[in-house]
């Protein structure tokens, strides 16, 4: 089997996506964001995002308890539920929940982050974030076996019970290593990891798992960090490939199923 992550960001066609999901005959489970979605209803609720920056470059968005709301909001109920109802549409019997539901996504909470702000570095506190350590998937494994297509979302549930907004890509990664599953798709706004942000023709079309961070150093920005961040962990817990997709293009799953894009570990 394998995981599919949909981002959130602004260009991804959810309907060829959605499509193409559709199509496929392997069981799967996926798993979406919803950060443009985000930022534009939190603007539009006067409360913009706030995205920070930690020492070692890693790009997040501050979560205070109103904003954590909102991101429920748009996460969970919206997005969610939009996905689920195009995929009824398309035939398949699909059921959202979010990382609480379940204890789904389990994680600790960080209620404090250190950031790097005007070159001065901060300690933000009251922070409803943290990193999801463990998927607990006795309920996906009963979905999957009954016919459903599980759509999961963030947020994650802390130890004490506590909701908190996790990134996507590295919750994908565990829930893949908890699910047994041999393959990983990231499908984005790009063709997959870029040499030079700005220049779609500097595809890297295969990475080895030794070389991630030398590319997280040297040429990854913003969100792409995570992304191979991501695939580092889920190659490390056993996933055997991870391929970073392109999420605007007609039939993505299955492009990305056969090597297009970036393939990180076994080709």
């Amino acid at each position: 089997m394998f995981v599919v992550k949909i981002g959130g960001s602004k260009g991804i066609n959810l309907d060829y996506v959605l499509e193409d999901i559709a199509l496929q005959v392997e069981p799967l489970v996926l798993v979406h964001g919803a950060s443009d979605e985000l930022n534009q209803i939190s603007t539009q609720l006067g409360k913009p995002p706030r995205m920070v920056t930690s020492p070692s470059g890693f790009t997040s968005r501050y979560t205070d308890r109103e904003t954590l709301d909102i991101f429920s909001m748009v996460y969970s109920g919206k997005v969610n539920t939009r996905i689920v109802e195009k995929l009824q549409q398309l035939g398949v019997n699909s059921v959202g929940l979010s990382g609480v539901d379940g204890r789904l996504l389990e994680g600790k909470r960080k209620s404090r982050v250190r950031i790097v702000e005007n070159g001065r570095k901060m300690v933000l506190k009251d922070d409803h974030t943290g990193r999801v350590d463990q998927a607990n998937v006795s309920l996906i494994h009963l979905l999957l076996e009954n016919g459903y297509l599980p759509v999961i979302s963030p947020p994650a549930i802390s130890y004490e019970g506590e909701a908190i907004n996790v990134d996507g890509d590295r919750a994908a990664a565990v829930l893949a290593k908890a699910l047994g599953a041999d393959r990983l798709l990231i499908l984005s706004n790009t063709p997959g990891f870029l040499k030079k942000v700005d220049d779609e023709e500097s595809l890297i079309q295969k990475l080895d798992a030794d070389g991630i961070d030398e590319a997280i150093e040297t040429y990854a920005q913003g969100r792409m960090k995570k992304k191979l961040l991501g695939a580092k962990e889920a190659l490390a817990e056993g996933v055997r490939r991870v391929i970073l997709g392109d999420g605007r293009i007609p039939n993505p799953v299955t492009a990305a199923l056969q090597g297009a894009g970036t393939v990180i570990g076994q080709g």
